[in-house]
């Protein structure tokens, strides 16, 4: 069962950037989609930007052009690279594992095996 931990959440201004980091405590190529999600308060966790191990990443509408997710291999990790951040993107940030090959509008929590125990961002206007 891989461990998934996350990191790089924060407080910024609105037009800022964050790098979130997972580290996996198993080879990441082993799970063929990961992805980060993102659960605001009182709203349902939604998936932001998935990757498969053949290169493909997937994002949401609502930060296409601003976020980029990336894997480096060689250390386990998954990356999510936000920029132009607004305050609706705050929320905790989940990284996940073993994810369904779902279009990712359509991804829900029960599509993905195993989370992180997630990391808080804050975007303040």
């Amino acid at each position: 069962q891989v461990q998934l931990v996350e990191s790089g959440g924060g407080s910024v201004q609105a037009g800022g950037s964050l790098r979130l980091s997972c580290v996996a405590s198993d080879y990441i190529n082993n799970y063929y989609r990961m992805g980060w999600f993102r659960q605001a308060a009182m709203k349902e966790r939604e998936a932001v930007a998935t990757s498969v191990t053949d290169g493909r990443v997937s994002y949401v509408d609502s930060v296409q052009g601003r976020f980029t997710i990336s894997r480096d291999n060689a250390k386990n990790t998954l990356y999510l690279e936000m920029s132009s951040l607004k305050p609706v993107d705050s929320a905790i940030y989940y990284c996940a594992a073993l994810c369904a090959g779902k279009p990712i509008a359509t991804l829900t929590y029960t599509d993905c095996g195993y989370w992180g125990q997630g990391t808080q961002v804050t975007v303040s206007s």
